[in-house]
This record gives structure tokens, sequence and C-alpha cells, in this order.
């Protein structure tokens, strides 16, 4: 058993952020949401993970994720030069995956459940394909899938105006190698990529054997803002465990579950768990509120923020209002103006959000 994770695409939702590196690098609780998926992969015995990358954060996920020593696997970088759907991601993974039955699952999910009773159906029943679902309150924003009583997939229905049900496909698919044959018999959609769910279509118009299976947790796809806040707040609320290596000085204090790095120093300041920062970080007369995640090298001085995820080297200094329900990017700096201005003053990349109240 392989699995294959997708790691291209171009983050678009979550620009500016995005713009700099790849969306499935970007942290949720300090470590990237690309990592939570080989874990759980390699939690349910698959150790074996090629990876797609794109020309243009490739590099980037190679550099950071390695070749698997740090998750107890081996990992193969396969290119997909061009973002022409996940059925071509398959495709140009061919011969990484030959034979094999495989794990698909895109990198920028999150989810609860455990793989191991999933993949234990899929190889038990002899299944040429097994998807994730999850009830969705909002199914026409996703694609959708028609399931009977036992739980035998009919169609699946990419964004329907109509939706056949609740059930969205949460980008966890186990295959056999039949999908290798499906996908060579599938052409383009009209957005010119090869999907996935088509050549799930022709497994199901095939008579081949393809079920479904409910997650009983939660699942989050982290594209947007809100969904990382989201991912972020969860996951400090479900697994961080509380720990300090970092220095506190006396008049600071840490409630709740907190987790301080190493070489971070904490001045005059009040954490609120539960919070994580990273190592090498300098906070001063700040209070850091609930569900924030401080990436490393961050420096905040007279600052108050709650439920936000600050990157890698960003630097907030004396910001006189609370900062919430936000993402600040690596190495980007808030500060307020020496005096005064009679105006405003902007420079702001594409794609930036501002919000003056």
């Amino acid at each position: 058993m392989k699995a294959l994770i997708l790691s291209g695409g171009k983050g678009t939702r979550l620009r500016p952020i995005t713009y700099t590196g790849a969306k499935q690098l970007v942290p949720v609780a300090n470590k990237p949401i690309l990592w939570y998926g080989i874990e759980s992969i390699v939690a349910a015995g698959i150790t074996d993970i090629g990876i797609i990358i794109s020309p243009e954060t490739g590099e980037e996920v190679k550099n950071l994720t390695g070749k698997g020593d740090r998750f107890g696997a081996k990992i193969t970088y396969i290119l997909q030069s061009q973002p022409l759907g996940l059925a071509h991601a398959v495709k140009v993974a061919k011969d990484f995956l030959g034979e094999d039955p495989f794990v698909m699952y895109l990198g920028d999910n999150l989810i609860a459940d455990s793989l191991d009773s999933f993949l234990e159906d899929f190889n038990n029943k002899h299944l040429d394909a097994l998807i994730l679902l999850r009830e969705v309150p909002n199914p026409t924003a996703f694609g959708v899938a028609k399931v009977d009583e036992k739980e035998r997939v009919l169609q699946l229905v990419e964004k329907p105006k109509i939706p056949p049900s609740n059930l969205a496909l949460v980008g966890v698919y186990f295959f056999s190698h039949t999908i290798h044959d499906a996908i060579s018999q599938i052409k383009p959609s009209a957005r010119g990529e090869l999907e996935i769910t088509d050549a799930i279509d022709f497994l199901i118009d095939e008579k081949k054997p393809v079920e479904a299976r409910k997650l009983q947790n939660w699942w989050l796809d982290t594209g947007k803002k809100d969904d990382l806040l989201e991912a972020n707040r969860i996951i400090l609320d479900t697994r961080l465990e509380g720990a300090i290596e970092g220095e506190l000085d006396s008049s600071s204090q840490a409630t709740g579950r907190v987790q301080i790095g190493k070489n971070s120093k904490i001045i005059n300041s009040t954490i609120r768990g539960p919070v994580i920062i990273g190592e090498n970080c300098h906070i001063e007369n700040s209070f850091i509120g609930p569900y924030s995640s401080i990436d490393d090298e961050v420096t905040l001085i007279d600052t108050d923020i709650e439920h936000s995820v600050i990157l890698e080297g960003a630097k907030v200094l004396e910001i006189q209002q609370r900062i919430v329900d936000s993402v600040i990017g690596q190495r980007a700096q808030l500060k307020v103006a020496p005096q005064r201005p009679k105006a405003l003053r902007f420079l702001i990349g594409d794609d930036s959000q501002i919000e003056l109240v």
C-alpha cells in the first residue's frame, strides 16, 4: 500500500500569505498543514509516500519536509508541471504507484478520524475505490456523493445546484490499480482538468465496487483564513500539550495549556492557553489570549492578541487595540507610525484584506 499526497496548487484563497509559499506549508499550531496528513498516513502503517509538487513551490516543500525520516517514512517527490486536475496528478504519479493500491490525500485537508478502519474496510472488501465523506450544511459548495443504504456510491456530482445529498467529498480516497485505466478513459472537464470524480464515475459505470464511509469527527479544508483559524483552534483544543522550555520572568504568568519553545523570552506578559509559542521569540508587555499560535522568531511588544496565527519572523509592536481573528505572515511588520498621520498611507500587495475600524 502506498500513499499519494497532493501538495501543488496556487492557494489563491489564502493570498497574500501564499504568494511566497505553498498553502500546504502554512502552519496550524506551528506545524505545516501537510505534516498532519503525513502523520495520519504513517499512523495507518503506510510509509511509502509520494508527494505531488508544483514548479512554483516544490523546492520549498522538499526542503522543509525532507526525505521522510522525521515521520518514519520514505518520501518521493513527483512534479506536476501544470495544475491539470486530481486525476492528472494520479496520472503523472503512475510510475511511482505501479500496480499497488494507494490512498490519495489532499495536502491542505485536516481530519480527526484515524485512517485505520477505512483502510481495513478497503482491503477486506477488495474495493476498487473507497471515498470518505462528511455531512455539511452547504453541499452546493462541494463535490457531493449519492450513496445507497449499503454504502455503495451511485453518483458523484461537482458543486450541484440541487444536491442529491449533504455528503461532501473530503479529499481522502483509497484506490486499487484499476483507477489508472479509468483515468485513461476520461476527457478533460469544462475547466480543462482531468477530474477524479469523473474517473470514479467511470468505475461506477463499469460496475466496479465503489463504496463510501462517513467521517465521525471534524474535517477542515484550510483554504481560507477563517478555516485556517478554526483548524488552529481545534488542534490547540484537542492536541496541545503544555510544556514551557522558554523563560518567563517573575512578572509574567501562563495559565492553562501553554507551550513555549526554547530560547523564547516572556517579559511582563500574560498568556492564557491554549497557546503555542515557538522558539527564539521575544514577547514583552503583551497579552496572548486563547487559540493563538506564535511561530519561531516572532517579536511582540506592547501587543494584545487572541485567536490568531502569527507566522515566523513577524514583528508586532505597540499596537493599541487588541488583535483578533488575524493571520500575520512571515516577516511581516505591524507597528504604529511615529506620529499621528494626517492621511492614511499604505503599501498593499495583491489580494490583501485590510479592515479599518
